[in-house]
């Protein structure tokens, strides 16, 4: 049986590429940050996170079910802004992949199981569609 040559490598965003989106680290820094009470912003989050990353309700609609449920002393904006803000990349990675991508030909593949605004956010924040061929996401 010969070797069959690989043509496409399938990655992670979150966790791989990137940082990962809005896990439970990030959100107790937003609870530290805008002294919320993690406890019921965790459990809220866990009762509406899976409809939000099936891209069946919008960021905002998400956030008024966690955050904005009842008024707070800092706006939609401040919020959304410190959650994309925890997007960062992992440089070595992407380079390799990029390279890798080169050398070989390969189609790259990435898979989300972030919401939609997030998504997007990360993919145009860092380029992700200058070598990703494309993208499988549960939000879309």
């Amino acid at each position: 049986m010969a070797n069959s040559p690989i043509t496409t490598l399938f990655l992670d965003i979150g966790g791989v590429l990137l940082t990962n989106g809005w896990d439970h680290t990030m959100r107790q820094d937003a609870a530290k940050t805008f002294a919320l009470d993690y406890a019921d912003m965790d459990e809220r989050h866990h009762l509406t996170f899976d409809t939000y990353e099936e891209g069946k309700i919008s960021l905002d609609e998400y956030l008024n079910r966690i955050i904005f449920y009842q008024d707070r002393p800092f706006s939609r904006q401040e919020f959304k802004a410190f959650m994309f803000a925890q997007s960062q990349p992992y440089q070595p990675m992407i380079e390799l992949i990029r390279q890798l991508k080169e050398r070989y030909q390969l189609k790259i593949a990435a898979v989300s199981n972030e919401g939609r605004e997030l998504t997007v956010y990360r993919i145009k924040e860092f380029e992700l569609g200058q070598f990703i061929d494309f993208f499988v996401s549960s939000c879309f």
